[in-house]
């Protein structure tokens, strides 16, 4: 049933990016533990040991906070729809803001989309997959599109307000650096 690999074989990144969700995991050493469902075609596999994903705008910024302090992560991928299978991608990675001199070659790995906020860059030391007999199908029927629009109405402006008010520190205190000043 369940494997380790040391990277990504074909076989998985073809899988990867056959995939429209995926859900994402942090911690700090004593922080709350954090799972965050992502879509919107913002997830790339640059290698069998680099995988990088786009974060928008969203009411909390847990990732960004516990990755800056303790750069676990674990990625977690489920077939919905096919053969069942469950894929884990544990690693290390780091934050990639606007400011950030890579922000340019790492986002364009992605469409622009409104109210990107930063980029995660993940190497990969560890590939697990198990059953996933367990994970009910699913049909995708279409992306949402509201965060998309209320970034865009929201403008520059607006987003770098909503970072500052609701996303500088994580549900326990942490900074997330959001902004270039903080």
């Amino acid at each position: 049933m369940g494997q380790r690999f040391n990277e990504l074989s074909e076989k998985l990144i073809d899988f990867i990016n056959d995939q429209r969700l995926f859900f994402v995991g942090t911690a700090t050493a004593d922080s709350r533990i954090n799972v965050s469902p992502k879509g919107m075609d913002s997830f790339r596999v640059l290698g069998p040991n680099r995988v990088i994903w786009l974060n928008m705008t969203g009411s909390g910024n847990e990732t960004s906070a516990h990755i800056q302090q303790d750069g676990r992560m674990t990625v977690m991928f489920c077939a919905f729809t096919g053969k069942p299978l469950i894929l884990r991608l544990y690693g290390q990675a780091r934050v990639i803001h606007p400011y950030d001199s890579d922000w340019t070659e790492l986002s364009a790995h992605f469409p622009p989309i409104p109210g990107a906020r930063q980029v995660f860059d993940m190497h990969v030391d560890l590939v697990q997959t198990s059953c996933g007999m367990a994970v009910p199908y699913f049909d995708y029927v279409e992306e949402r599109e509201q965060l998309k629009t209320w970034a865009t109405k929201q403008g520059t402006a607006g987003i770098q307000q909503y970072w500052h008010d609701k996303n500088q520190q994580s549900l326990d205190g942490i900074p997330t650096h959001i902004l270039q000043d903080q």
